[in-house]
């Protein structure tokens, strides 16, 4: 199976633009703090800071794209500005509505950084090693997009999308940033080691073989036993390896994994807790409910209960 296209449905990728800009210099805005969003600014024209706390500013040129992962405050700004305005603050100022561009200062336009930047949601409570493995901030720089043409193709048309104006043009950004993330995912462009070998190990013969079989059946009675001999491994030597790829163990990764789409059929609201328990592979409601509150602070019902508001 499609390992990366079964989690990021499971987590419920969605991806969402949520302005265009024309700003010109002096300028500056702090974007802050959202949880289960990663947060991603394609510069088209012009140079952006960005600036994540414990770390160096780093700069974006034209075809740049900077992705904070893990929803991290985080500052803009024209020249490197470690603390700014509140993006609220800047939207009243400029009485931005929602709609069209961005627009802050009232500098030449040929000199105005000009970006395009969203954010991609999860599902609440939503974790995997291929998130968890992303760096707060990722700098994809345009030079080396051309080793990944998916990529590189599907910024160029995001850019081109959203500065036509045309009818339609959000809904089919919003689309291709999904596919953005996805290949951000894929692609080795991404400097962090432990996404490298989580990557890896999906595309490993027996350790994806084995990430396969717990994803098509994760009610399945499973054991480190069975998955080794399954992919035709020494316990030992299959457990050493899917830790050392996955950054966990296997059977920690099926106990996460089977929570992760207890959520997602909890969410659609179509079983019952006791169906949704036997199919996250718990012997009882009441055995399911307790690992469910351990991992989440808060009971399957009153989960239910949350999203339904």
């Amino acid at each position: 199976m499609d390992l990366i296209d079964d989690i990021m449905r499971t987590l419920d990728l969605k991806g969402s633009l949520y302005f265009r800009t024309h700003f010109t210099a002096p300028w500056a805005v702090t974007v802050p703090d959202y949880a289960q969003v990663a947060r991603f600014h394609l510069v088209v024209q012009g140079t952006c800071y960005v600036a994540v706390e414990g770390q160096d500013p780093i700069c974006l040129g034209p075809g740049d794209m900077a992705l904070i992962s893990k929803g991290r405050e985080h500052v803009l700004s024209a020249e490197g500005a470690t603390q700014a305005a509140p993006l609220e603050t800047v939207l009243d100022d400029a009485g931005y509505d929602g709609n069209g561009v961005l627009v802050v200062g009232d500098g030449a336009p040929n000199a105005a950084t000009q970006m395009v930047c969203g954010h991609f949601n999860f599902r609440p409570q939503a974790d995997h090693p291929l998130l968890s493995s992303l760096p707060d901030l990722v700098h994809l720089r345009v030079a080396d997009r051309s080793a990944t043409p998916w990529l590189d193709d599907t910024l160029r048309l995001i850019t081109r999308r959203m500065f036509a104006g045309e009818l339609g043009a959000s809904a089919t950004i919003t689309r291709l940033s999904e596919i953005v993330f996805i290949e951000i995912l894929r692609s080795n462009l991404v400097e962090s080691e432990a996404l490298h070998r989580v990557v890896a190990g999906m595309s490993d013969r027996q350790i994806g073989q084995a990430l396969s079989a717990m994803h098509n059946d994760p009610g399945a009675s499973w054991t480190l036993e069975n998955l080794a001999q399954l992919v035709g491994m020494s316990r030992s030597r299959f457990s050493d390896r899917f830790t050392h790829l996955m950054g966990v163990s296997a059977m920690a990764y099926l106990t996460s994994w089977r929570l992760q789409k207890s959520l997602e059929l909890l969410d659609q609201n179509q079983f019952s807790i006791q169906e949704v328990s036997n199919r996250a592979g718990y012997q009882s409601a009441a055995a399911f409910s307790r690992a469910f509150s351990s991992r989440f602070d808060l009971s399957p019902k009153a989960y239910r209960a949350q999203m339904a508001i």
